[in-house]
Parts: structure tokens; sequence; C-alpha cells
């Protein structure tokens, strides 16, 4: 038989449905991807064809070979496909065929719209994401994480809590799918609990409200801390005085005394539970008399015997020796934070590593930048929209405006380790702020080895933008 004569006999579209609907919500423009979840699609997008062709239930007995869409009014509420099947006929012969799907577009409106206009809000899963530590530089980081990889899309509302954010979802998928992202960005533990809500005895359905709650390890980039033994064996015999360099989904260590790197992962670093010894808040101002390099290199990372003295004692105190990692960053007459260990007082417990060492004088953390200003930035950064719970009364107390200063001081440093770090810098987004000038010294100042480092305006040339959110 001949091909014409074969598809006056055979119809391999046969049980494809030619005829569809689709539901869009009339006020945020998200289409219905069965069963229940609500996603943005622009017209004639490669996501709203995937949802069209998911209507197609019969497509899956046949070879899909090409799908498009085929033009329409914008308001005349179709949508038609043009689909190219193949199927096998006749002991081996292959027929190919093309047809039309016409859609119907019926206006609903999705859950979150929902709520939004009746004002009764509703979740079904909660993430409660928590981390033990007197600041929260790593929720601003976390926050731009979420912004950059989109994983707000979902998010009912973010609740902004005194140590942590709170997540509310319509799915339980959905707050899985950020505990997933969390575990990838930071290490983590979490536990899960359920509360049913209501029951139908006769159908034998469920209704349950489900609430994560996620830990994040306390430790932080710069803490200084002493690993147990059983984490000096697991590490090969390391020093006992690690610093943290980079916390993710791995923590990583040097030792400032012999430049070596280690990596603990999350599922170790919970297996050990230790807790930071030293934390950013307890540093404490050296000046650097001299640099002497011994040899040693790792990475940006060189040791040297540093000369320093306390700023507080310059003139007054003795000059201490110390072995330091930041030999490529040091100069004479820089000024150094670190962590004063012949001053400070520990708990014995704390210091179960060590095995009867002695405690070095001091251990030398970062650069410091004295006469560092806080001036306007030629960049910016997106905010996720959190809820906060309003002042009691209409009226700030003492207690609430500290917090706030505070907030703001942990979210000024955040910023200052942006320009500090590159390579944290490359994992999130920085936007061009139109409404600051860029000063005509700026270049100027940024080859000047002793001003506080900046953002290069290179860095943001990928990621201008306007004050609407449009790309350029």
């Amino acid at each position: 038989m001949c091909v014409n004569c074969i598809r006056t006999q055979v119809d391999i579209t046969e049980g494809i449905p030619k005829e569809g609907f689709l539901n869009c919500c009339q006020f945020c423009n998200r289409w219905l991807q069965p069963p229940d979840r609500w996603m943005p699609c622009e017209l004639e997008s490669k996501e709203l064809l995937a949802i069209c062709l998911k209507k197609l239930r019969g497509l899956s007995k046949v070879r899909l070979i090409d799908a498009g869409f085929v033009w329409t009014e914008p308001h005349s509420k179709r949508i038609k496909v043009k689909v190219t099947i193949q199927n096998e006929v006749f002991a081996g012969a292959i027929l190919q065929q093309t047809f039309v799907v016409e859609f119907v577009v019926s206006n609903l409106v999705c859950g979150q719209c929902q709520r939004a206009l009746t004002g009764h809000e509703t979740w079904k899963a909660c993430v409660q994401a928590r981390q033990k530590v007197p600041h929260k530089r790593t929720f601003f980081f976390l926050e731009q994480l979420i912004l950059k990889h989109k994983m707000n899309e979902d998010t009912l509302k973010v609740g902004d809590q005194p140590d942590g954010l709170d997540f509310y979802y319509n799915h339980r998928s959905q707050a899985m799918k950020m505990i997933d992202f969390l575990q990838s960005t930071a290490p983590i533990k979490s536990q899960s609990s359920k509360e049913l809500v209501t029951q139908d005895s006769v159908n034998m359905t469920y209704d349950y409200k489900y609430s994560f709650s996620v830990e994040i390890a306390p430790i932080c980039k710069d803490d200084a801390v002493c690993i147990p033994p059983k984490v000096i064996s697991f590490f090969g015999g390391a020093n006992p005085l690690l610093v943290c360099t980079k916390v993710s989904a791995t923590l990583h260590f040097i030792d400032p005394l012999t430049c070596k790197t280690y990596d603990l992962n999350s599922t170790q670093y919970w297996r050990y539970g230790f807790q930071p010894l030293l934390a950013a808040a307890q540093l404490v101002e050296y000046t650097v008399i001299d640099v002497e390099l011994v040899g040693k290199e790792n990475g940006r990372w060189a040791l040297a015997d540093v000369d320093v003295q306390k700023t507080a004692e310059l003139g007054v105190g003795d000059v201490m020796t110390i072995r330091s990692h930041l030999g490529r960053v040091l100069q004479p007459g820089d000024s150094a934070l670190g962590y004063d260990f012949a001053t400070t007082a520990f708990n014995p417990n704390d210091l179960d590593g060590l095995q009867g060492k002695e405690l070095p004088y001091a251990i030398l953390i970062r650069k410091h930048y004295p006469d560092r200003k806080k001036k306007s930035r030629a960049w910016k950064l997106k905010q996720l929209d959190m809820e906060t719970e309003e002042p009691h009364g209409g009226k700030v107390s003492k207690k609430e405006a500290a917090e706030e200063e505070k907030r703001a001081n942990d979210y000024e440093r955040f910023l200052q380790e942006l320009e500090e770090d590159k390579e944290m810098r490359q994992q999130i987004d920085l936007y061009r702020d139109p409404n600051v000038a860029v000063p005509a010294q700026q270049e100027m100042e940024m080859e000047d080895e002793d001003a506080p480092p900046e953002v290069p305006l290179e860095e943001l040339l990928d990621s201008l933008t306007m004050d609407d959110g449009e790309e350029v």
C-alpha cells in the first residue's frame, strides 16, 4: 500500500485529544500545572509548551517529532499547538502525521492570589531555619543565594525571626525542595513533625500541616575552633587550633601555624558537633610591626612570622612574634584583627583537643581597615519581602532599638565581607545602584594598598539592572 492509502485507513493520532483547556490566574498570570502547581510562563514559551504537551494523554504511545505554537490573537483566549508525531504501522512501515491541538484558556485565581485578596493566609508546610550565633550575617548571605537561584518563587511568605528565618509553603514537596537547597549551601541537620488539621473518616482522607526545623552549624567564617581528639585523628594528626576560612555545604579550615587546610562535610561535623572557641565579636586589633615570610605557601595563603603589638597598647606593651598564614596579605604598618589567647579565659572542657599543648599568644584572622567609613556604595543587593512583628503598642522600646542597631551593624559587616572576598561575591548577584554616582577618584583609591577594598565596576556590568528589575 502507498502512503496515501495507509493514511486513509490508519490514523496514528487516534486517542490523542484535539482540544483541551488551560487554566491561567487572572491576577499573577501564572499557569496551572496539574495537579495543583502554578508556574509563571510567558506566551509561546517552552515552559507553557511543556504544560500543553502534558495535557495530551495519548502522546506517550507515539514518538513526538516536533511541537510548536501556532500564532493566535493574545486576547482570543485560544492557544494552538502544532504537533508532529510518528508511529509504526503495518509490519515496520513508519507513518508521520501533523495535527493541531486547540486549547481554551480559562481564567481562575491561584491560591496565593486568593489568600492575598481575602486576607486569610494559610500554609501547609513551614521550614524554620535557625543558627545559634549572636549575628545574622549567615542569613544575609543565605538570602542572596535564595534570590539568585529563585528559591523564593514558591514561598507564600518569609518570616524574619531573631535567630533565623521562617519559610511558608502550600505543599510539603516545596518545603522539601527548600531543605535540599539549604543542605547544598550550608552544613545543616533537620527534623520534621506534622499536625493533623482535618480528617474525613468516611473517605479516609487526612489533612496535615508539616513543620521542618533546620539547624545550621554554629561555625562561621573567621571563627577559631579547637577540634576534639576524634577530629584530630580524622584529620591525620592536625593541630587542634584551626581557623574557619569558608562555609558552604563543607566547612573549610586552615592551620595558621602550618598553612595546611582541612575540610569537614555536614555529616562529619554533626557527628562530632563541636562549638567555636572564639567568634568574630571577640576579635582584637593588632598593629603589624614586621613581616618575614617563612616560605610555605598554600594557594592564597603564605606562612610568615609577624611581629605585632596590640593597638591599644602601642608603644607600651611588648612586641610579640606570631606565626600566621596571612603572609601575602599583611605588610608592616597594617592593622590586623586576631584572637588574644594570652588574656582570654577558657573552659577546660573546650580545650580537650590540646592534650597538654600550650596556647599561642594570638592568632591573626584578617587584615583590618580602621579608617574605613560607612559611605554610599555604587552597588546594591536585592532583598526578600519579609514579614516582621510590629512593635508592641506602635512604640519602639530600647531593646528593640538596640536589636535594630545590631542588625544594621551586622549587615554593614556583611557588605564589607563582600568587598573583601571576591570568591564570596561570585556566588551572588550584585546590582548597579543608579542613584549613586561613581566618584572620579575611585580608580585611584582602588590602586592604593591602604585603602579599603571596593567592588570593581567590571563585576557589576554583567548584572546591570533598572529599578523595575529589567535587565539591560
